[in-house]
């Protein structure tokens, strides 16, 4: 690493000539709110869509445009700047500037500082899905891939041009979360395979009514992205939720517990860490009714039965050396249960949820919770975003995977 590059977290944002330029300012706004130091390298066809004086503004830092320094005092930009970052963001990323990457061409202040860099690469395309489905461009970005560098999306939809497809750059809380993950963590979860299941899941009374509760799935989305990010290969088994599925992962949709616990069985084999974060209902009607039940004068009484208790199943079953994490989601006396169910189910380690406070927990962003251990470790924490909460709780799996040396 050079002498000159700090050791807080430095983001290097190219902005390359599309109209999705104008969300770079986005980017800019919310790697600052993280606590990131960002400096913006804007091409000269990305100042076309976007000023530079608003990237200064937002960043704090002059913008970068020049390949040459105005005076023989100044340092030689694209060595500074690559020796600076810790990351390099290219947010967006045109057809031309990855074909300038994966090529090796050198004709910009951009695409010298790529060629000079040795830090992470991350790129968020953006383009007509026409250009971004051409053999062309896909060889491109397989062999910036093979090269080492990282890519953000697109995302399927609507497109400047007026039509629909993939090739949207991705919203700016995506490539911020994976950028953020990066610049903090590098890829210390690179060769792992990680399992997550999110979400709750639907017990059928009849085939439009059912038995569900109130997760969102958000903290086992987010454990999905930060360990992905973080380099893993993740699979996310989900129960219903609205939640855009997460670019990059395998995502196996499920609706009951039974699928739950099919899936989650399925997926198994072979993977280092397990992170069960679904709600699984616990209960289910014994019959469900196969035809809608009609209201009548009288009340209706549902005989339940239990359902799969998959976390029990997936530690009874798990190899030697898997990692198996669970969550509690209690509303009282949460430590105390948390504790009786860690043992129980014999986990890793648990994290303790407290759902009972308003704005914390389920269907919000935030969680309170208390990392609980079997040697009678305890670890209780600020009421945090869900996202943060994630990578506390992969660094502490990664402890338990590659345990520091002695």
């Amino acid at each position: 690493m050079a002498e000159n590059r700090k050791s807080s977290a430095n983001i290097l944002l190219g902005v390359t000539g599309s109209i999705a330029a104008y969300k770079s300012a986005e980017v800019v706004r919310l790697l600052k709110k993280r606590g990131l130091d960002v400096k913006v390298l804007l091409t000269e066809n990305g100042a076309r869509f976007i000023g530079a004086e608003t990237l200064a503004t937002l960043s704090g830092h002059p913008v970068y445009t020049k390949m040459f320094a105005a005076s023989r005092s100044e340092q030689i930009s694209h060595i500074s700047l690559s020796d600076w970052a810790n990351v390099l963001l290219v947010a967006p990323a045109t057809a031309n500037v990855i074909a300038k990457f994966a090529g090796g061409l050198a004709d910009d202040l951009l695409s010298t500082t790529f060629i000079s860099c040795d830090c992470p690469v991350l790129i968020a395309p953006a383009m007509n899905s026409r250009m971004y489905a051409h053999p062309v461009v896909q060889k491109n970005i397989e062999r910036l891939r093979q090269f080492g560098a990282s890519f953000i999306g697109p995302e399927s939809g609507e497109l400047a041009c007026g039509t629909s497809g993939k090739g949207r750059m991705s919203d700016p809380e995506t490539i911020v979360d994976v950028a953020a993950s990066v610049a903090r963590f590098g890829y210390d979860l690179k060769g792992l395979k990680v399992l997550v299941s999110a979400g709750p899941t639907r017990e059928m009374i009849d085939p439009i009514r059912f038995i569900s509760n109130r997760s969102s799935g958000k903290m086992g989305f987010a454990l999905a992205r930060a360990a992905a990010a973080r380099g893993a290969k993740v699979t996310l088994v989900a129960g219903p939720t609205t939640l855009e599925p997460p670019h990059g992962i395998d995502v196996r949709n499920v609706i009951s517990a039974e699928e739950m616990r099919k899936a989650v069985l399925d997926a198994l084999p072979g993977q280092d860490a397990v992170i069960m974060a679904a709600a699984v209902a616990d209960y289910a009607p014994r019959a469900p009714a196969r035809q809608k039940l009609k209201k009548g004068p009288e009340g209706v009484s549902l005989e339940l039965a239990r359902t799969p208790d998959v976390l029990a199943e997936v530690s009874q079953v798990r190899r030697k050396g898997q990692v198996v994490v669970g969550f509690a989601a209690e509303t009282e006396e949460v430590v105390e249960n948390a504790r009786g169910k860690l043992f129980r189910k014999n986990l890793d380690f648990i994290i303790a949820n407290d759902v009972s406070l308003r704005d914390s927990g389920l269907e919000t962003d935030v969680n309170t919770a208390t990392l609980l251990w079997p040697d009678g470790k305890l670890r209780s924490l600020e009421p945090m975003a869900k996202t943060e909460l994630a990578h506390i709780i992969l660094s502490e799996v990664l402890v338990l995977l590659k345990p520091p040396p002695s």
